[in-house]
């Protein structure tokens, strides 16, 4: 028995010298392939897994994935799909009609805003029609004739004394001239100045802490791709009280930004210095005396002081000349951005006039109509709900130095500078005074916000967006059932041959088909144009989309924005045209194959995103990124051939002014 063992385990040892050497020989000669320039394995989509660095762009090695590259602009390796990536895919799969909107109103059209508000909620304690968001949207798109007027020549916007202009610079000249210039006299914006405005000047501001990232880059853009230039300046407000040379490094030290000097330049943007006065002018106690306002004046004014300022009421005093001033003490003032923000746009609009934006706010249509009226203070609802002090203020206009913003401002000053849209709204209904502040309908800057808070009665919005995050997602089942209330035509498909190298099958699908057809993905899902046929019945072709948790925004997040930023966007990168070249001359970038795409190209258009409404709100999504495909990307991509001169703006007009560079792309969508 032992001599057996001893037998047995001879042999077990022979063979695993045997197997070991085996191993050795077979790992040997594989490095041996390896290194012969002849024996180059392959990678899995054809391209050479190893490859000498040639030209601008470094291609690394192949992957399961694809190929891994590095540009000279990104920190990291990017993955390439060379069948389905940012630099072959289709843009669209059906044609955009650009010029959506029609020819720009005239410079001196005004809103009706008081026809925009009851239209859209019906009677003020009622509220009959504030939850029917689809109903709002139908009149902001097609009733234009009949809230948009253009006022009789003497009593016309341009036909105003500038020297009187509520407005800062509404005549570039510091309200000096006596006179507007006339049309005859105006100019366009072109490459190098930005025109001649028939017409007062309006100040739009915006509020930003830190360096600039993606959502600054898009509300600029969304800004110049839609408003009327040479008759808006954007006026950028940067945190200096907690960052002294903020201007300086927006100017001299931040890349992305460097993209708009030009336009700084020019003159379209304006770097603003922000910092908590200690002084803010109010109008005189007289220009308030048949108000109901927050300020009880003394009786007996104190006397004097050494520059000859008298208190006439508490924290209101009043200079030699007569001018009313509110006075905030360094402990009145707060540095939380979060306040800061809600400060900023009741002070510079009182001080300046104008429209303030939360920098998550996309413009979709020219501002100027809801500006010229002469009473145009509003801001928005806070979603759904039914208080008359219920405001939010991610849009918001005010008359400057007028007794509503004295009021208003003075108000969050008493409140421990308390500036909450839904507290000052309170506080204005309270008293009274909230008629005076007109709060437009979500539907006007913020569509889906009702949707969002199960608030919404009737139809869906077109596209129909549950949450705010739908607008980022660009997947082939990200379209759910967002054409559901979509009653136009179908847009004009792009032939299949456009679209790339597909299967057989897949080109049949892509041909234009009847209206009840529509578009087949990668992924096998029709998105189509719906209908409604003659008993009423709905076809959407899409999968029923899952519902999003019901809540509301929170104050402290998605509530009316904060506009900063807590950190600077992850790592995007750009290309230039060798870069590009070179991965097409190495296959890298080859024919398209819907197949191969996570994001194909679907029937998704800038003219049927929430047309009607002014602004699309965001809610903050600071981290999110658009995947193409998706809505945010068709704004992005409606931008970047807009500004190469490749298409029009939603008012039909070419791009005239400077260069500006295309967005950058995100590596994990590549």
């Amino acid at each position: 028995m032992a001599e057996g063992g001893r037998i047995r385990a001879s042999c077990a040892l022979l063979r695993n010298l045997v197997l070991a050497g085996l191993t050795y020989a077979l790992i040997f000669g594989i490095i041996q392939v390896l290194q012969s320039p002849s024996g180059t394995v392959k990678g899995k989509l054809g391209i050479p897994a190893f490859l000498d660095k040639s030209g601008p762009a470094d291609i690394i090695k192949t992957t399961k994935a694809g190929v891994k590259v590095k540009f000279a602009t990104t920190s990291n390796l990017v993955t390439i799909n060379p069948h389905a990536n940012v630099f072959n895919r289709p843009k669209s799969a059906v044609q955009p009609k650009d010029d959506y909107m029609g020819p720009r109103p005239h410079v001196d059209t005004e809103a009706d805003l008081k026809m925009l508000v009851e239209e859209c909620r019906g009677t003020y304690n009622g509220i009959e029609k504030m939850r029917n968001v689809f109903d709002c949207l139908e009149f902001l798109s097609d009733g234009s004739d009949r809230y948009y007027t253009l006022p009789d020549q003497p009593y016309r916007a341009s036909a105003q004394d500038p020297r009187k202009a509520e407005y800062a610079s509404a005549d570039n000249q510091n309200n000096t001239l006596s006179a507007y210039p006339s049309h005859s006299e105006s100019a366009t914006a072109n490459k190098t100045t930005i025109g001649t405005c028939p017409g007062p000047i309006v100040p739009y501001h915006v509020y930003w802490t830190g360096p600039a990232t993606w959502r600054v880059e898009v509300f600029i853009k969304s800004y110049l791709y839609t408003q009327n230039l040479a008759c808006s300046r954007l006026w950028l407000w940067l945190d200096s009280d907690r960052h002294p040379n903020a201007v300086d490094k927006m100017l001299h030290s931040d890349p992305l930004f460097a993209r708009f000097l030009p336009f700084v330049e020019r003159g379209d943007i304006v770097l603003q210095s922000w910092k908590f006065p200690n002084h803010i002018p109010v109008p005189k106690s007289e220009d308030a005396a048949n108000k109901n306002t927050n300020i009880e004046y003394y009786k007996s004014p104190g006397k004097p002081n050494s520059k000859g300022e008298t208190a006439v009421a508490d924290g209101i005093i009043e200079d030699q000349d007569g001018q009313q001033w509110l006075v905030l003490t360094p402990k009145q003032m707060t540095f939380l951005p979060q306040a800061v923000s809600d400060a900023v746009r009741f002070v510079v609009l009182h001080l300046h006039g104008g429209a303030y934006f939360d920098m998550d706010v996309l413009m979709l249509r020219d501002m100027r109509p809801l500006l010229l009226p002469k009473e145009h203070s509003f801001a928005e609802r806070w979603a759904a709900h039914q208080h008359p002090g219920d405001y939010n203020t991610a849009v918001m206009s005010l008359t400057a130095n007028s007794s509503l913003s004295s009021y208003l401002l003075r108000g969050g000053v008493r409140m421990g500078l308390n500036f909450h849209p839904r507290v000052i709204g309170r506080m204005a209904w309270k008293d009274g005074r909230d008629k005076e502040f007109l709060m437009l309908e979500t539907a006007a800057f913020d569509p889906i916000w009702t949707e969002f808070n199960w608030d919404r009665e009737g139809r869906c919005t077109v596209p129909c967006l549950r949450d705010y995050s739908a607008a980022f997602k660009g997947k082939a089942a990200s379209a759910k059932d967002e054409w559901e209330s979509y009653d136009g035509p179908q847009l004009e498909q792009i032939d299949a041959e456009q679209l790339g190298t597909v299967t057989e099958t897949r080109s049949e699908d892509l041909k234009p088909r009847s209206l009840d057809t529509g578009i087949r993905n990668a992924g096998g899902r029709i998105y189509r144009r719906t209908t409604s046929d003659p008993e009423g019945k709905r076809s959407d072709g899409a999968e029923v989309a899952t519902p999003p948790g019901g809540h509301e925004p929170s104050s402290s997040s998605s509530s009316h924005g904060a506009s900063g930023s807590e950190a600077p966007d992850p790592d995007s990168f750009s290309t230039t045209s060798a870069e590009e070249a070179e991965l097409r001359s190495q296959g890298v970038i080859a024919e398209y194959i819907i197949e191969e795409d996570k994001y194909p190209p679907n029937n998704r258009t800038l003219e049927n995103f929430f047309r009607g409404a002014w602004t699309y709100h965001v809610h903050n999504q600071w981290s999110k990124h658009p995947e193409p495909s998706s809505w945010m990307n068709v704004l992005e991509v409606a931008h970047n051939g807009f500004f190469a001169g490749e298409r029009t703006n939603p008012y039909g007009e070419m791009w005239e002014g400077p260069s500006l560079m295309p967005y950058n792309y995100w590596p994990e969508f590549v």
